[in-house]
């Protein structure tokens, strides 16, 4: 029992040692600024607050904020035929709020394909596409759906 143990403590401690953590930002459609942390060696999820959506207009008397939530996957096998850049995609949903005078909330599922570079150890950029369907409830519009498409570069860092 107690090899059971100490091998799957062991089988822990290994997997989550390769699992690196990055904090970085964007702009582009918006400002955001996000942390990221890996899966496996190939994918990632995303966590990031968007900086355009989030304001305080007190002519309208209103918050906004908004935020995403994107699972990354490298195409395997390409960085090297592409010197260096790495290809990937990503599916989330983004999501916002307006509270107040013309509030409402609305929500952004949507495909991501980007590339990746290294630049150093810790340091990679990136730029990215995306485009999803817009579903608006509420607001100023009323209810509505749309096609909503985005697209950003940015900075990645990875923590020690």
């Amino acid at each position: 029992m107690k090899k059971t143990i100490l091998g799957l403590l062991a089988i822990t401690a290994v997997s989550s040692a390769s699992a690196a953590s990055y904090v970085g930002g964007s702009v582009g459609s918006g400002a955001t600024l996000h942390y990221q942390t890996d899966l496996t060696g190939s994918s990632a999820m995303r966590y990031g607050l968007n900086l355009d959506a989030t304001n305080f207009n007190f002519n309208r008397d209103n918050v906004s904020v908004g935020g995403s939530v994107d699972y990354l996957g490298d195409f395997v096998g390409t960085g090297s035929a592409l010197g260096g850049l790495t290809p990937y995609y990503g599916l989330g949903l983004g999501a916002g709020v307006v509270l107040g005078q013309g509030g409402g909330v609305s929500v952004y599922p949507h495909g991501t394909l980007g590339l990746r570079y290294n630049v150093t150890d810790p340091l990679s950029f990136f730029v990215e596409g995306n485009v999803g369907p817009r579903i608006t409830v509420g607001g100023t519009n009323a209810s509505n759906t749309r096609l909503g498409s985005g697209a950003r570069i940015g900075l990645n860092y990875r923590l020690p």
